[in-house]
């Protein structure tokens, strides 16, 4: 084009005569016209080839790329494709499913244990001091607790010794709080010694009880401090613990029982993570795969109405159904109110008790087909990770379990065979001073700043 204009400024400036000016001015217009409509439809088809490439990577994409773990995200989205109501083997009469555990898996931290520290500073409780002294001693042994739970005297303590002191603080609280039978205000009760005893120990007690028995003993237990109770009750305290819980800072907090109030226990303190966080990867997924066919369950080791409330209300973005959430369940009587005893009706839900649950409460749904994603955290989550011939993919939020044992194992496989085409366990990290996913295998635990793979 350069070359044209160049020839007819040549031929306008070089002395020809007036007729060839006029044909090379004409020639010359004509090149450079041709020349800009070329280049403009050059821009045009490519633009329009980049919308065109942009637009089919969003049809693509069924699950927002987030901060996923490079491999398990491209897993996770093949997996949503597979097996979506797009694939050509989807069968609507047997739709394929997810489980997912809650606590450390859905959110970031506990929401059973952020309930239960609710519960303690509203005093949120509907039992006499018998009926307490009942619930906190249900089906624990009268073993001393391990060592690491020791007083600060370094003596024992054992559920006789603990329970008395909970219990006679708690009469005392009784008989004081207007919530009760007295006249104080919360704020005048949680004054007294006898509340900074009871809170403190109470705490201990749910720490002492879990570092030290079986899981079949020490899940369940927090669940009986519901007694008195009606679900409805407890989704209504739940959804203030969950509010709570969502605004307070992630750190770790320490309580201390009263060095002038001893009793037989002795004094005691306990250390425990405060705060809980929605985790928008998690969100959307629960999302995607509802909206490609894949019916979305939890099954948690939380008492089941502490979860529904954070599963279903719109407010907190998971929008899964009630009858899709499974979780420890209590007798009611025949008011429904909730008993200090387990019911037997259900399985725990933890351990084997998730596959059980799985197996007999919702493959039946999907034409008895096995779960194809499954996702979970602890050592309560390893046996429904493990026992299903189908999964197609299991998850592990990585929270740096022992590696020699149950979920840690897993945690192990999926670092061995992260190279694999075959792999079907990969590890998600996360940053628990943020609370939020990281893009990568790697976890950075709460109060520091370093990230690892395995635990030391």
């Amino acid at each position: 084009m350069l070359c044209c204009l160049f020839v007819v400024q040549k031929y306008l400036f070089g002395g020809f005569s007036m007729r060839k000016h006029r044909l090379l001015l004409v020639c010359g217009l004509a090149l450079f016209m041709f020349g800009c409509q070329s280049s403009e439809s050059s821009k045009t088809t490519e633009s329009s080839k980049a919308s065109q490439e942009t637009s089919v990577k969003k049809e693509e994409q069924v699950l927002e790329r987030g901060q996923w773990e490079d491999k398990l995200y491209k897993k996770l989205s093949n997996v949503i494709k597979e097996n979506g109501k797009s694939s050509s083997k989807y069968d609507e009469s047997a739709k394929p499913y997810a489980v997912f555990d809650w606590d450390n898996t859905t959110v970031i931290n506990d929401i059973g244990e952020a309930t239960f520290t609710y519960q303690i500073e509203n005093l949120g409780f509907k039992m006499t001091p018998e009926e307490l002294d009942k619930a906190i001693r249900t089906n624990i042994p009268e073993d001393d607790f391990t060592e690491d739970h020791n007083n600060k005297e370094g003596k024992p303590v054992n559920i006789h010794k603990i329970a008395k002191d909970i219990v006679s603080d708690y009469t005392v609280i009784y008989n004081e709080y207007k919530g009760f039978n007295g006249s104080k205000s919360l704020e005048e009760v949680k004054e007294l010694n006898e509340y900074k005893d009871f809170s403190a120990k109470l705490r201990y007690l749910y720490e002492a009880i879990g570092g030290t028995f079986s899981s079949d003993i020490s899940y369940p237990w927090v669940t009986y401090l519901f007694t008195g109770m009606t679900s409805e009750e407890v989704q209504a305290l739940t959804e203030k613990a969950i509010d709570r819980a969502l605004e307070e800072d992630l750190v770790f907090e320490t309580w201390e029982s009263p060095e002038s109030l001893k009793g037989e226990a002795g004094q005691v303190e306990i250390k425990f993570k405060r705060g809980v966080r929605t985790v928008k990867e998690m969100q959307n997924l629960y999302k995607a795969l509802q909206d490609n066919g894949i019916e979305v369950y939890v099954v948690s080791a939380s008492f089941r109405d502490v979860i529904v409330p954070f599963a279903t209300k719109e407010k907190y973005g998971y929008n899964i159904t009630d009858d899709h959430v499974y979780g420890m369940e209590l007798v009611k009587d025949e008011s429904g109110v909730i008993q200090s005893e387990y019911n037997n009706d259900y399985f725990q839900t933890q351990g084997e008790g998730k596959t059980k649950t799985i197996k007999k409460f919702i493959a039946d749904k999907h034409g008895n087909q096995d779960p194809i994603l499954i996702a979970g955290d602890s050592n309560g989550d390893y046996a429904m990770l493990k026992d299903f011939d189908g999964l197609q993919m299991g998850i592990l939020f990585n929270l740096l379990r022992d590696p020699s044992k149950g979920i840690g194992l897993l945690s192990q496989t999926a670092v061995d065979t992260y190279d694999s085409k075959d792999a079907k366990y990969f590890l998600q990290g996360r940053d628990e001073n943020k609370g939020v996913l990281v893009k990568s295998r790697e976890t950075i635990k709460l109060g520091t700043d370093e990230a690892q793979l395995i635990k030391k």
